[in-house]
């Protein structure tokens, strides 16, 4: 019987169980949507559905997992979910080798699992260190150093979304995730009803590819906006600079598919945001794995733990 390696996303709307070879290529895919109705327990009947069809084909030789939330990667349980109920204080390493027969499992957080994955096959090839951040309904972010994700002491590290951008308590979170994105959209739009963007928003909603073409359209308030996010995150994503100087830093996440615009527009407020000794700055790149970068971390995990 061949073997393979597997990789897990555990995500709050999404699950992925992928087995790869030893590059951490997929060979085959399990995906599944997150029925938050049906809490945690639902997600591990997934997963163990996806377990036991692979078993049935291929042996498994280790099982590496990104989870959606803190991991205690001492005990090898979960602290919580912010998306799903169920998940506190779960132990999910034990459980996962229940699963496969008592094999490897390696976990992490999902943010610095996608970051392994860029350092190691998108993005960040090439760089050394790498800082990834994910710009979801969420901002999260991971460091990767000598090929490893950098861990601080438990309980987590590289929480960039909750850099302080003022006195007021304004975080980056607040301020540039999807969610806080889209807010900024909606009371523009609410302002200017007339504008393309807020034609489009009322046709198609919130969406980043939306949000660009009414860039594209010369809508000035999307262009204004772009512009304020930009350097929101170039000043959140300085004191990145200033503590670790990345080779690369990596823009991920949903709010990445708006594209050029949003790599050039953070890359030129990082050059002047930093202190003239580090400018222009690290390179900024865009995410290239998409939905792949937990999947394929995974792999990337359970590549080490073999």
């Amino acid at each position: 019987m061949d073997s393979v390696f597997v990789g897990i996303e555990i995500g709050g709307t999404k699950i992925q169980v992928v087995t790869g070879d030893n590059r951490a290529q997929i060979l085959d895919r399990h995906r599944y949507n997150a029925d938050s109705g049906l809490g945690a327990e639902g997600i591990r009947n997934q997963i163990a559905e996806a377990l036991g069809e692979v078993q049935a084909a291929k042996k498994i030789r280790s099982i590496g997992a990104g989870f959606g939330g803190p991991f205690n990667r001492e005990t090898g349980r979960t602290c919580c979910s912010h998306q799903v109920i169920g998940w506190d204080d779960f132990p999910l390493r034990q459980w996962l080798r229940d699963q496969a027969g008592g094999v490897p499992v390696n976990i992490d957080n999902d943010a610095n699992v996608a970051a392994l994955g860029e350092a190691r096959s998108g993005a960040g090839v090439g760089e050394n260190p790498v800082f990834y951040v994910t710009l979801g309904s969420g901002i999260g972010g991971g460091s990767v150093i000598d090929g490893k994700v950098f861990h601080g002491a438990l309980p987590t590290e590289s929480e960039i979304g909750h850099v302080r951008l003022n006195t007021e308590g304004d975080t980056l979170e607040s301020r540039c995730s999807g969610w806080a994105v889209d807010l900024r959209l909606r009371e523009y739009a609410a302002a200017n009803p007339g504008s393309r963007l807020a034609k489009r928003i009322e046709k198609e909603g919130c969406e980043a590819r939306h949000w660009m073409a009414a860039i594209d359209e010369g809508d000035e308030g999307a262009v204004a906006l772009l512009g304020d996010v930009c350097r929101e995150l170039a000043f959140g994503l300085s004191h990145v600079v200033h503590l670790l100087n990345p080779a690369v830093i990596i823009l991920g996440g949903g709010l990445s598919l708006v594209g050029e615009s949003l790599r050039l527009g953070v890359k030129e407020a990082l050059g002047q945001a930093v202190m003239e000794v580090l400018r222009p700055g690290p390179i900024v790149r865009l995410a290239e794995l998409a939905e792949d970068a937990v999947p394929v971390g995974a792999l990337h995990l359970a590549l080490m733990g073999d």
